[in-house]
């Protein structure tokens, strides 16, 4: 490998930006250089040729190196707006309330909340027994734990039922390997019980002294089984419960909102089952709900003398159904709320005499409400085109209150109480943005872009009073589109920083997601994949078409199988972005997806397919964004990774840039930023995440010729 170097002095040149009379300077130096080393890639008689595959060699001094001369080169072309990234973190870090507080929810006799001190960068969870005028017992300052540690992250607090002990993970390598920790809460002490590599939630019985949890395989870090600790045991000595066999299956325990039932989950993307037991009995066995059947997805939880059961089985948009306590298997089961096909419903809460389900028509949420004693029911109004509602905390039963959270791409993240009885709301707290927002001075629309197949895809958007739909104004396209998960038109403060520079912010709901229904999701994944490119791709041209932008303004931006997309879409259109973000991006889709030593693959047969069959193996070809790169002109491109990333190897972004440096055609910018200290989710703590954001929204501003 050749040595990566940066030279010490560069020369500056004046570049002028695409459309405007706006200038920036550019730096003129060379990037890095990678070795090539040829590596012969053969499956289903095809023989693919990976010159960067040695790059998967974390410990390679020489692997290091060069993401660390990637980052220099990044700072180095960059450097022209070192001020104006700084400026941005301060601006977003301003809006923060820096002192602040959740709302307390009541769970088990006491009022827990979250809450923030100025300048501090972790969160500090707290409770108060009772009533809110009672003292304050802190359950875990994370900024004291996070002392000493580049990385931290705390989660899974799990109180016990007598209220006297605290379970919690933590990782400080961003490998989401956690180590679980148990606290006396009433002498403040840590116990001797550690218990390494789990994914760091845990449950505990009724009894107060067991506690169940779920440990990744070392390697490929899939949730495969699920163990039993006795305080005060060794945890080398752990019983296992449960060993999830199918490598296709992760596994994970928790308890019903009753507390009446413990639960062994193990799923797939398209097929799940449950094992319970009641939590009084911890060293009794567990037994399986319902067998798991090949495309069949349920939800279960329970009140009084019924489960209830959400479940796909003859019911793509997902039914209601109800069971006897003693009888679970399916031909017990009985419809509660039928089939819809034009409603997805998505989830509910149990409450001791009302059931609230989570439902999702023409891409919005829905909070439905059914009285169970006089079967009376109603749905919450929220009144704006494009917004999130979702069930907040709820851990009790008996009450008429139902907490939920509200948002919109104008309207701040709220907290609200609904009394289910008297149907009145009211507004426990919304996000506070420090020096002033004035929701009115935003608009928001909600668009549907009809696209090549003739369906039609929504558009949520937002951008400042003023701006001028004349094709000249810059507009910033987001989406993800995979796995079923809706991409929300949520607000965020950071955002300001962008619409109040002119930018639109707009997102595409493509196909692959879940915001038009279960039919939308199936119709963006495996051999419909492509439709999430083409989707996206649809959707830029029609805000082009409607004068919102052009493509000398025009610019896009993903994450993880977002990060995918971007790949995708800059290899089929690259002409259409002036710029392109790419975080995590999984872009070596047919690799990665060969080789089950990688943590998540084989969970994900059912998303991608699996490549060991050739029809699956010809179709990731065809659009894996590093098999399809080619001497081009590609747009400007700024890709994030993280090298201790657990779901996307740090390793598939470094490749596709090398890659993509050896063979395109332009002068464009291509810049790689690798955080050597973190993972898939960037950066801990609430400020220093600022600054990637800082570094996404300069990178926009520099090529926008935006230097204010």
């Amino acid at each position: 490998m050749k040595h990566t170097t940066i030279p010490l002095l560069a020369a500056v040149t004046l570049l002028a930006c695409n459309t405007t009379e706006k200038k920036q300077p550019m730096i003129n130096v060379k990037p890095p250089t990678v070795e090539k080393i040829k590596k012969e890639l053969t499956a289903n008689g095809d023989t693919r040729i990976d010159n960067y595959y040695w790059l998967n060699e974390r410990d390679n001094p020489k692997v290091i190196d060069y993401l660390n001369a990637e980052n220099k080169y990044l700072d180095t072309m960059l450097s022209p707006i070192k001020d104006m990234r700084e400026k941005l973190y301060e601006e977003m870090k301003g809006r923060i309330k820096e002192k602040d507080e959740s709302v307390p929810y009541f769970e088990n006799g006491y009022l827990y909340y979250t809450r923030f001190e100025e300048g501090k960068e972790y969160p500090i969870y707290c409770r108060k027994k009772g009533s809110d005028s009672s003292p304050e017992e802190v359950l875990l300052n994370v900024n004291d734990l996070a002392k000493g540690h580049a990385y931290f992250q705390a989660t899974g607090l799990n109180v016990s039922e007598d209220n006297k002990l605290l379970a919690y993970g933590v990782d400080t390598v961003s490998r989401r390997k956690y180590t679980i920790y148990v606290k006396n809460l009433e002498t403040g002490e840590l116990l001797k019980d550690v218990i390494t590599n789990t994914i760091g939630g845990s449950t505990w019985a009724n009894d107060n002294k067991t506690l169940f949890y779920t440990r990744k395989n070392e390697n490929t870090l899939r949730s495969e089984r699920i163990l039993k600790h006795k305080l005060g045991e060794d945890a080398k000595a752990d019983k296992e419960i449960f060993f999830e066999k199918d490598e296709t299956y992760n596994t994970y325990v928790y308890k019903t909102k009753s507390r009446k039932f413990l639960v062994i989950g193990s799923g797939s993307t398209l097929s799940s089952e449950y094992r319970i037991l009641d939590a009084d009995t911890p060293d009794g066995t567990f037994r399986v709900f319902h067998p798991r059947e090949k495309d069949m997805l349920y939800d279960i939880d329970h009140r009084g003398d019924k489960f209830y059961i959400v479940t796909n089985w003859e019911a793509k948009n997902f039914r209601l159904m109800e069971s006897p306590l003693d009888k679970t298997s399916r031909e017990n089961w009985k419809e509660v709320i039928a089939h819809r096909p034009d409603v997805l419903l998505s989830g509910i809460d149990v409450f001791t005499d009302y059931l609230v389900l989570s439902e999702r028509k023409n891409g919005l949420s829905q909070i439905r409400i059914i009285n169970t004693t006089n079967k009376q029911e109603h749905y919450l109004d929220f009144g704006e085109p494009a917004y999130v509602a979702s069930v907040s905390v709820n851990p009790e039963m008996n009450t008429k209150v139902l907490r939920y959270a509200y948002t919109s791409l104008t309207t701040p993240n709220s907290t609200y109480d609904y009394n289910m009885e008297t149907k009145q709301k009211e507004l426990k707290k919304q996000q506070e943005v420090v020096g002033g927002y004035d929701p009115k001075n935003y608009v928001t629309e909600r668009l549907m872009a009809k696209v090549t197949d003739g369906t039609l895809v929504p558009i949520s958007l937002v951008y400042r009073k003023g701006f001028e739909k004349n094709g000249k104004q810059p507009l910033l396209l987001y989406g993800y589109g995979s796995y079923g998960n809706s991409t929300e038109p949520t607000f965020s403060s950071n955002r300001i920083s962008l619409l109040d520079r002119g930018f639109c912010y707009a997102i595409a709901h493509i196909r692959g997601g879940q915001e038009m229904g279960r039919q939308w999701y199936e119709d963006g994944k495996m051999f419909k994949k492509k439709n999430t490119f083409t989707d996206f791709i649809d959707c830029a041209d029609y805000l082009i078409a409607q004068k919102y932008t052009s493509k000398e303004h025009l610019y896009a931006m993903g994450g993880s199988a977002g990060g995918l997309l971007m790949g995708a879409v800059v290899n089929m259109r690259p002409d259409l972005w002036k710029g392109v973000v790419a975080g995590v991006p999984f872009v070596d889709v047919v690799t990665t997806m060969l080789d089950e030593s990688i943590p998540l693959t084989t969970g994900e047969f059912d998303e991608w397919g699996n490549p060991k069959n050739k029809d699956s193996y010809e179709y990731m070809k065809s659009y894996s964004p590093y098999d399809n790169v080619t001497a081009k002109a590609y747009p400007n491109m700024l890709v994030t990774t993280g090298l201790h990333d657990s779901q996307v190897q740090y390793f598939e972004p470094a490749k596709w840039v090398a890659k993509l440096r050896e063979l395109k055609t332009d002068n464009n910018l291509l810049l790689l930023k690798t955080n050597m200290e973190a993972g898939h989710g960037g950066a801990s703590g609430r400020f220093k995440a600022i600054k990637d954001v800082a570094l996404q929204y300069g990178f926009f501003l520099y090529l926008e010729g935006i230097n204010k």
